[in-house]
């Protein structure tokens, strides 16, 4: 994988804290290297959820890791890697999530992204979707980049989805500095299938492995922000703008879309009952929003899509065949 710029002075030696079975422990690690020397793994058990957390504040930012979620029978168990300020912003707080939405043997990994701006928890901006592999079997790679102007989301070299920043979003779009999170917690209540799958600490411990740690951004103080008196400069922004993973390919562009209507079964762009009138940043895809519900869910499973694509193809193949025996003739 290609690495961005870094600013040494901000990347050199930084401090994680990881809560691991209600134990804290400090690590100090060359965030300059793209791996750990070993894994860290971050365990849930009955007693409570565990994570970790960066000592600093970013102003915009790289984020990445490669993650391996918790195997076998794991309903109701959110793991989650984002960026956040709420502990700083209680009311106006901004956040970019990935979120895994635990998951039932022989079923499909979920998951959904979503993005707060300025404490707008009442626009949920959330898309969610399937995974076309099973993260637990081995690690992928999850990025968010956050600039001043575009945020974009990542699963290994694959956009998965951009939001870019318009005047119409005002402080719907993050803005104030956040610090990196991965968490693991029981979201019984509502992570699968709506709650109807709950956790079972029968198959406990829950474990989610990180590897692979990259992150850069200018460390900066919150206040400082508020105050319009940040260290942070034009010139860090840029970095970030510069970095191979914030310029859409063509061809990145291509499988962007082809991930979005494969595996996208909810968006938020396209839920009329929440936004008659869809938030300022939605481009609307009129083939795409056919395929949507006014609750923003797909109007057919996925797994009716795919054996509709099936059928055509067999057709197609039937087809072929008649206009070949017509040619034999």
């Amino acid at each position: 994988m290609e690495q961005p710029a870094r600013n040494r002075s901000a990347l050199n030696e930084q401090i994680w804290k990881f809560v691991t079975q209600n134990r804290i422990k400090s690590f100090h690690r060359d965030l300059l290297q793209t791996r750990f020397l070993k894994g860290d793994k971050v365990h849930h058990d009955p007693i409570s959820g565990s994570g970790f957390k960066s000592s600093d504040l970013y102003n915009h930012g790289f984020f990445s890791a490669k993650i391996k979620l918790p195997s076998d029978y794991t309903a109701g168990v959110v793991v989650a890697f984002y960026a956040s300020n709420g502990e700083i912003f209680e009311k106006t707080h901004d956040e970019l999530d990935f979120e895994f939405l635990g998951n039932v043997k022989r079923k499909r990994w979920r998951f959904q992204t979503n993005v707060y701006g300025n404490g707008s928890t009442s626009r949920g901006r959330e898309e969610r979707y399937f995974l076309w592999f099973d993260p637990s079997k081995d690690f992928h790679r999850y990025t968010i980049l956050w600039t001043s102007t575009t945020i974009i989301f990542y699963i290994d070299e694959i956009p998965i989805r951009e939001i870019s920043r318009s005047d119409a979003m005002a402080g719907d779009y993050p803005s104030k500095p956040m610090s990196l999170y991965a968490t693991i917690w029981d979201a019984s209540d509502w992570a699968t299938s709506g709650g109807k799958y709950k956790v079972n600490y029968k198959y406990a411990p829950f474990v989610a492995e990180f590897t692979g740690l990259v992150l850069h951004g200018c460390a900066t103080d919150p206040i400082q922000e508020v105050l319009a008196t940040s260290r942070c400069s034009s010139e860090d922004d840029d970095q970030l703008a510069g970095t191979t993973y914030a310029g859409v390919s063509p061809a990145q562009r291509m499988a962007m879309k082809k991930f979005r209507r494969r595996y996208m079964y909810y968006s938020y762009c396209y839920d009329t009952i929440r936004y008659p009138i869809p938030p300022p940043e939605c481009v609307i895809d009129p083939l795409e929003r056919l395929q949507f519900r006014d609750t923003g869910r797909l109007k057919f499973s996925l797994k009716r899509r795919r054996q509709d694509r099936r059928s055509k193809r067999r057709n197609q193949v039937s087809i072929m065949k008649s206009y070949g025996d017509e040619d034999d003739d």
